[in-house]
């Protein structure tokens, strides 16, 4: 069915190019390498990183993560990276969990290694990644959720300049049920 509306962005977008590295505040954001494993198995060891993101890996799930990233970003479906300090060691994930090119919109999630918490790395990574989204991709709208039971990530999308927008009950299901979600967005013109 032919649509009324032009897609905001055009297909090709991401995939005229590589995907980059992102600076910001004290952190960068580079596309994952296959060194990152044992990182990527730690994030996913971690306790409340389980509780929110419902995963657990081992070497080979994790290598096989880190391998289908490069795809999504030439099939313009999502984007993944891996939050690095100043000193090139992996901090966290901050990742497009799905990209629209036809809204200009996507979703964004992260997670910062128990080690490294309090640093404000995730709200750095998600201020440098939504300033490269805007200026540099086009996109109008991007949003992340998380459960309305883990403060954590709503200080995260606070302090980065992402306001609440409301609550999606029972939308997603967790190890011990379903949770209500906030949501919480960014618009280009904010």
């Amino acid at each position: 069915m032919p649509s009324l509306v032009a897609s905001a962005l055009a297909t090709g977008t991401l995939a005229a190019s590589e995907q980059p590295e992102i600076h910001g505040d004290g952190v960068s954001l580079r596309p994952w390498q296959a060194a990152d494993r044992a990182a990527v198995v730690a994030g996913y060891a971690d306790p409340a990183i389980q509780r929110w993101h419902c995963r657990t890996l081992d070497d080979d799930e994790a290598a096989a993560w880190i391998d289908r990233w490069p795809q999504r970003w030439p099939d313009e479906s999502g984007a993944g990276w891996a939050i690095v300090d100043t000193g090139d060691r992996v901090a966290g994930q901050i990742s497009f969990r799905r990209i629209d090119l036809v809204d200009a919109s996507a979703e964004i999630s992260y997670w910062v290694l128990p080690e490294l918490r309090g640093r404000r790395i995730a709200p750095r990574a998600l201020a440098a990644l939504t300033g490269w989204a805007f200026s540099s991709v086009g996109l109008h709208r991007l949003e992340l959720n998380h459960s309305t039971a883990n403060p954590a990530s709503c200080r995260v999308a606070e302090q980065a300049g992402y306001p609440a927008e409301g609550v999606k009950r029972g939308e997603a299901r967790h190890t011990d049920g379903w949770h209500d979600m906030h949501q919480h967005a960014r618009l280009v013109t904010d």
